[in-house]
Formats: structure tokens, sequence, C-alpha cells
């Protein structure tokens, strides 16, 4: 782990995402895990199931940070397009992964490995194949491009199996507080202390409850002692509003 910055983008792919049938939840796990590693999740798309796009959307993002995670569209079926437009995005073939392809045949059992199934032992041409505790068939990198299942469990379990090829720097450490007041009240004193804190972040989430409006509020930091000493006026600031913060 270092001191630099290490930046990652996620790419979630598939129509069922953008129709509203598939709720994601994987951007949330990843968020909180790539943290816990020492890297900043700074994007996330998503993005339907089309080469072009995925293809395009892959090769920008890839030269912006230093690392992507791609979830979705690695199954058995027609519309499981992902390895092939990552092959395409870097240039190289398509091919039947020989360790994949010998994966698949110790999970099924004799004439259960279909055509369609085989279809998951495809990765670009000098893929490293990525551990699938779950349902066996394997995700793939391509250099800094992590290619893994949608199903949640599935990439989680993928995602735990890659980690150790992550190099990251400072973990981002968080302090949220709760507070009924309204954000109104409450504007120009977080602005003047995000102005004498610029290293650290400063976000407010509104919400009612019951009938009263509040916040929570977020202060995350690198810096242990900034993210302390910007918490201990954020506090005073909040009392002298008349509020009563209460810190999670």
């Amino acid at each position: 782990m270092s001191d630099r910055l290490v930046t990652a983008c996620v790419i979630v792919i598939g129509n069922e995402i953008l129709s509203g049938r598939t709720q994601d939840v994987n951007i949330a796990f990843l968020g909180e895990r790539l943290n816990e590693l020492g890297v900043r999740l700074m994007e996330a798309r998503v993005i339907p199931d089309i080469e072009d796009t995925i293809v395009a959307t892959v090769n920008q993002v890839r030269a912006r940070f230093a690392y992507v995670f791609t979830t979705g569209g690695i199954g058995p079926t027609h519309d499981d397009i992902t390895a092939a437009s990552i092959a395409k995005a870097f240039g190289v073939p398509l091919t039947e992964h020989p360790e994949a392809r010998a994966i698949l045949d110790a999970h099924y059992p004799p004439g259960e490995l279909t055509e369609a199934r085989l279809r998951m032992a495809r990765t670009p041409e000098g893929a490293a194949l990525i551990e699938n505790p779950v349902s066996k068939a394997p995700g793939f990198q391509m250099d800094n491009v992590f290619v893994m299942a949608g199903i949640p469990a599935i990439m989680q379990a993928m995602f735990e199996s890659l980690s150790h090829r992550l190099v990251g720097g400072t973990p981002l450490k968080s302090r949220s507080v709760t507070i009924y007041l309204p954000e109104s009240r409450m504007a120009p004193s977080l602005a003047a202390l995000q102005d004498r804190y610029p290293d650290v972040e400063i976000g407010s989430y509104p919400f009612s409850r019951e009938g009263r409006f509040g916040a929570r509020l977020v202060l995350r930091s690198t810096e242990e002692p900034r993210l302390a000493a910007a918490g201990t006026e954020l506090e005073a600031a909040l009392r002298e509003l008349g509020g009563e913060p209460t810190w999670d």
C-alpha cells in the first residue's frame, strides 16, 4: 500500500439494469471494499449490452483509472457479449481458454457441458482468469480491467479472489453525524467549513423522518487528524445553530 491516490471505475453492463427489471447492488459493494483496500472508486457507469458501447467505454476508462471493474454479460446466452467486446477493445482474438475449459469440464457431469456453457470458457487472448468459487465459470483480467459476473453473490466471490492483485493507496476514513436541522440553515456553515478543510470531503444527505427535516453529514479524508479537527468544528457549528448532533 502506498500514499498515492489509486483510482477505479466500475462499468455495470446489462439492459436489465437500465430497464429497471434488476436493481444493481454491485456498485455499493465495490465502493466499500475498494476503499478498504486503498482504492478510490471515482466513477460508475451503467451501459447496455451493445458491443460498440462496451468497447468505447472500456477503452476510455482504462486509460483514465488505475483499475476498471466490469460486471455482467459473461454468461452462456447469446446476449452475453462482454468477453467478445473486451477482446475487441484490446485488439486481440476471443479464444477458448484451456484452463477455463478444464474448470468447466471438471464442474459439469459428463454430457452436460453444452455449447452454450462452453461460451463461458471464452476469454480474450492473453487473459488471466479470476476464480469463481460459487458457480465455477471464471471471470478474467486483461491488463487493468477485471471482468466479473453480474450476479452479486458470484461477483463478490470473484472480487475476493482477485483482491490480492490490487495495490492500493491510503484508505479513505469517514465519520458521519445525524442532525435534525434543515440543509438551508446549515449550508453557510458547511460551505465555510469546506473552505477551511479543502482536503476533507463534506457531504450532506437530507431526509425527512416523522415530519422532521434533517441530514446525515459525512466527512471523509485520508488524514485522521484533519478528519478529527473538521469533525470537532462541525459539531460546534451545529450546536451553535441549535442542533443536537449524533455521531454514528
